[in-house]
């Protein structure tokens, strides 16, 4: 049997708290790491964790119409734009426009010039042109802020969200002529097309944009998306032809959507199509925001009302059932909102219904804000308050 003295037991003894306070040391190093480690990287996995174990009911919203200033008259006019942005109201009718806040107090109201006038609105401003004429302004709901006369006819106009404008004319030497001015209406940049534009949106807070084309090919009209940077000449990249003719073109960081007459895909960041949905009967209406996209199809001959949701370019398309025809469709606050004939339903990209409302009226569309939804009727603008 082995024999210990003294000073071999005590050293035993400091050995096993060494090895302790080192275990001890170990353990408290590792903790701070992983609580350092999911600190910085909260953002990949907070958004993830606030839904699990969460289950969402549907708001039922009352669609009680709202009283006081409401609803708007359009007496006198023969037809009207309606545009929300800063939580104000802008209606372009056939001689005037009006800049209403969301209680319905009007503003500003001014009698314009232009035929075949056409709204724009973001950053709380209104662009107005004469299409197939050859003047536009930009105005707020204090005055004008500049104005602009081409010389060659304005096919289209567009507005970011930071204030610049983008104007596509015809052209004697070109297809087309692509002017972008910033927010004082000094131009930035200019681009001469050998192919004709059809949309433009802009991208990377109006540091650049995306332009689409249609052009022909194989005997079939095509989309082709190209994308731009304000400070250099030629294109970052060109993408292949999309099978069908473009409607609207929605930029974000990572590509385009693209809402055409029969179909609709993504082109990615690198200029390829990364998805493509052919429709099964007629679209109603297209929206993207942030790469959300939803697009509205009716099929009167099936009795088939569906919208087709996307949660970004590489992504399989959801189908939801509507039962009932859909009228308009738009993504905002990462939702996307169908009018049907009979009720306004939010969706989440995953196809849950989050809210509703029922509408008692005939309306051609709505324009969402934070706390409303403003319904556009024949002759009237009915507001709802609507909670997502």
């Amino acid at each position: 049997m082995p024999s210990y003295d003294e000073n071999d037991i005590v050293e035993v003894k400091k050995r096993e708290q060494r090895k302790k306070k080192l275990s001890r040391f170990i353990i408290f190093v590792l903790v701070v790491g992983v609580a350092l480690g999911l600190y910085f990287t909260k953002d990949m996995w907070l958004k993830k964790m606030r839904g699990i174990g969460r289950q969402y009911s549907t708001i039922i919203n009352s669609g009680t119409l709202a009283e006081g200033n409401f609803p708007i008259e359009i007496t006198g006019e023969y037809s009207y734009q309606l545009k929300q942005t800063q939580d104000k109201l802008i209606l372009l009718s056939d001689i005037h426009i009006f800049f209403y806040n969301t209680d319905g107090t009007l503003m500003r109201r001014r009698q314009h010039a232009y035929t075949n006038a056409v709204l724009q609105a973001d950053n709380g401003k209104a662009l107005i042109y004469e299409n197939g004429g050859d003047d536009l302004c930009i105005e707020d709901e204090e005055d004008i802020i500049y104005e602009k006369n081409f010389e060659n006819n304005i096919m289209f106009a567009r507005i970011s969200p930071e204030g610049y404008s983008a104007v596509v004319t015809t052209s004697n030497n070109y297809d087309c002529e692509v002017f972008i001015y910033d927010k004082k209406g000094n131009v930035i940049y200019e681009r001469k097309c050998m192919e004709r534009v059809n949309d433009i949106s802009f991208t990377g807070q109006s540091s650049g944009c995306v332009i689409s084309y249609i052009k022909a090919e194989n005997g079939s009209l095509v989309t082709s998306v190209q994308q731009i940077n304000f400070t250099e000449s030629a294109e970052i990249w060109t993408s292949a032809g999309l099978n069908t003719a473009g409607l609207d073109v929605y930029g974000y960081d990572d590509g385009a959507f693209v809402v055409g007459f029969d179909a609709c895909g993504y082109i990615n960041g690198n200029g390829q199509i990364s998805s493509y949905y052919r429709y099964d009967g007629d679209i109603a209406g297209g929206a993207s925001i942030g790469g959300k996209s939803a697009v509205i199809i009716n099929n009167d001959d099936r009795r088939k009302y569906v919208m087709v949701l996307f949660s970004g370019n590489d992504t399989e398309s959801l189908v939801i059932d509507l039962g009932q025809e859909a009228v308009d469709v738009a993504v905002y606050d990462g939702l996307a909102y169908v009018m049907c004939k009979e009720e306004i339903r939010a969706y989440d990209f995953s196809g849950e219904v989050r809210s509703k409302a029922g509408i008692s009226d005939v309306y051609s569309g709505f324009v969402r804000s934070s706390d409303y939804i403003f319904l556009k009727g024949y002759n009237r603008i009915d507001r709802i308050d609507y909670e997502s």
